[in-house]
């Protein structure tokens, strides 16, 4: 069951836009590692909208914006461990989030040396 969107009213009728696909975290369980150029971090702040202020691996704390594919679709509150793709200018201070790992995923992260042990 999907989010139905309409366009007010037209000529007396509601105008049917179509569904929206809303996608689940359990329909995401592939384990998205940082590639090169991407750290992980963890989330100190939100700062509303959609920015996050995030400690991240390498020592810098960056101020990221979610990334619009995620906005509506993953929920990130402080503590959770993401993912972030630094901007090519301003790498030290600015990034994207790109990917929030749930639980299961921090476990696994911690036990292979992804992030640090008192971060899980």
């Amino acid at each position: 069951m999907g989010l139905y969107l309409y366009l007010g009213l037209e000529r007396g009728g509601l105008v049917h836009l179509g569904k929206k696909k809303v996608i689940s975290e359990e329909e995401l369980k592939t384990l998205v590692l940082p590639s090169p150029g991407e750290v992980l971090g963890i989330v100190e702040k939100l700062l509303g909208y959609d920015r996050l202020l995030v400690r991240c691996v390498d020592g810098h704390t960056r101020l990221c914006r979610i990334r619009g594919k995620m906005k509506r679709r993953v929920w990130i509150k402080e503590g959770d461990i993401v993912l972030v793709s630094p901007w090519d200018f301003q790498f030290k201070t600015r990034g994207d989030v790109v990917w929030r790992y749930t639980h299961n995923q921090v476990d696994w992260l911690a036990r292979n040396g992804y992030i640090p042990q008192d971060w899980a």
